[in-house]
């Protein structure tokens, strides 16, 4: 049995990882949005562009959260913890998203390791919520900032 701590080092550069990703996907996709959305502030069709981009937003966001699902699915079949890349994805996406109920298991001497995994979950989720809400207050129009002078 191999002890906790290696699951540590295997999932910090994981977690740091994901992380960066996140951030650097976030950032992009704040930055872009923002822009649009004032290039549009003071049409009647506000609260409707405000919508549409709230919901690009959140694909873009669902794909960063898959991508870095991906990374630790990728250990996971790396590390032998579960025996193919499918198995390894829904695994991995039920730990990130704390679902836990996919009736796919990781290798006893890897189970820390999935847990470590919600935790990049739980940070990774609340780094999303943070950009979004960021996003609506700064965005010009109904539901958010007032349009600048």
């Amino acid at each position: 049995m191999m002890p906790w701590y290696a699951n540590w080092l295997v999932s910090l550069p994981l977690i740091l990882l994901s992380v960066l990703i996140h951030s650097l996907g976030l950032g992009i996709i704040r930055v872009r949005s923002v822009r649009m959305h004032q290039r549009m502030a003071g049409r009647r069709d506000a609260g409707f562009l405000l919508a549409l981009t709230m919901a690009a937003l959140v694909l873009l966001v669902a794909g960063l959260h898959a991508l870095e699902a991906e990374i630790w699915a990728i250990a996971y079949v790396a590390l032998g913890a579960l025996p193919d890349a499918r198995s390894a994805m829904l695994y991995s996406l039920s730990a990130m998203t704390t679902f836990g109920h996919a009736g796919v298991f990781l290798a006893p001497e890897w189970q820390m390791m999935g847990a470590i995994e919600s935790l990049n979950g739980l940070i990774l989720f609340g780094m999303t919520i943070a950009t979004l809400v960021s996003f609506v207050d700064r965005a010009p129009g109904p539901g958010g900032a007032p349009p600048a002078p």
